[in-house]
């Protein structure tokens, strides 16, 4: 079981960030995850844990992920594993960190990486019960090793996002785009704003935006409690993670914003590529956001069966067809396994940039 937690947020709601069964817990054991300094490592690099102890990350300075891979993939997720999403820190933040919970329910090796591009091949590659030192070492040196033999594929083009913290800060996570698209442009030509939440109203205002390569979309998020996560055009209120497994795409992560809040959080992406984007809020509590239209698009095609407006009727129309007993989290979660071992509770699953802004109160939901 995996599991955000941040304290100052549990404290001002009054409740846990995640929905977390009890069990029997023998020792906790710490990891801190990167660090002052451009800190590129989790320390300690491995533990052993036995059934029912708990691994806790914390996450310090710069933006890194616990990310499960696997022995023979060191620098790859796995398959249905667990991702805590990037989590940016900025500098001067030196208390109050984020961490997240990894509770054993088997002895069975844990491997780990931060994907971050370039950290994963320079060792920064954690395990739980790799069954001796020189496993763990030969997992660290196949990830180095990564390092002098990938190449960057001419056909990949990188994604840039800025994250503005609370403090003004603003930090910079970059990731591969869809292959074949244009080449990104130095200049950036327009910024365009979409309010998350507009007057309190399920929508992104605007909804659907055209944008040139080399233009940016800021997101700012308003009060309740809103995501953007990509998804597809087939799928909209699926993560584009989940409904294309191996993917890499964008979710900002759960951004609470309370009624009485006057400055507000942004996201921020680059286009690089002219397809359509096509994203969603996946709050679910008390109803589902997406299915009642809170939906959003770039570069969707009006003039053809993919415009925004089909793209919200596919997914207002799941509201028809969604099992009326279906159960929801009253905290913002997304759920993954690994063999049945090990699932994923929190504030951002699969997604690429995660900002939690700590001095929010009041009612989120």
């Amino acid at each position: 079981m995996f599991s955000f937690k941040t304290s100052a947020l549990a404290a001002l709601a009054g409740i846990s960030l995640a929905a977390i069964p009890p069990v029997v817990r023998s020792a906790t054991i710490d990891i801190t995850v990167g660090g002052p300094n451009g800190t590129v490592a989790y320390a300690p690099e491995y533990v052993n844990a036995s059934i029912g102890d708990v691994v806790r990350f914390t996450f310090e300075q710069k933006n890194h992920t616990v990310t499960q891979s696997s022995f023979a993939s060191p620098c790859s997720p796995l398959a249905n594993g667990f991702d805590s999403g990037f989590v940016p820190v900025a500098d001067n933040v030196t208390s109050d960190f984020i961490t997240a919970e990894l509770t054993i329910e088997n002895t069975d090796p844990v491997w780990v990486y931060c994907r971050q591009t370039g950290h994963c091949e320079q060792g920064m590659v954690f395990a739980v019960n790799p069954g001796s030192d020189a496993k763990f070492a030969a997992f660290k040196a196949a990830a180095m090793g990564l390092n002098s033999t990938t190449t960057a594929s001419a056909s990949v083009v990188t994604v840039t996002a800025t994250v503005t913290v609370s403090d003004g800060d603003t930090i910079t996570t970059t990731y591969g785009s869809y292959p074949g698209s244009s080449a990104p442009t130095s200049a950036i030509s327009t910024d365009h704003r979409v309010i998350v939440g507009d007057n309190g109203t399920l929508t992104y205002n605007p909804a659907n935006v055209t944008a040139q390569i080399g233009d940016t979309i800021t997101f700012e998020f308003h009060q309740k409690n809103h995501t953007v996560t990509q998804s597809s055009f087939a799928d909209p209120c699926t993560p584009l993670s989940a409904s294309s497994p191996g993917t890499v795409s964008f979710d900002s992560g759960f951004m609470p914003v309370s009624t009485n809040a006057t400055t507000f959080p942004t996201v921020t992406i680059q286009i690089n590529d002219t397809k359509p984007f096509w994203a969603y809020c996946r709050q679910s509590t008390p109803v589902s956001h997406c299915e009642s239209g809170m939906v959003f698009s770039v570069n969707a095609v009006e003039s053809s069966n993919s415009s925004f407006e089909a793209f919200q009727a596919k997914a207002i129309a799941l509201n028809a067809t969604s099992a009326s007993g279906s159960a929801s989290l009253s905290s913002p979660s997304a759920t993954s396994s690994s063999n049945g071992a090990l699932s994923i509770h929190g504030i951002c699953g699969a997604g690429i940039v995660i900002v939690v802004v700590s001095a929010i109160v009041g009612a989120f939901l």
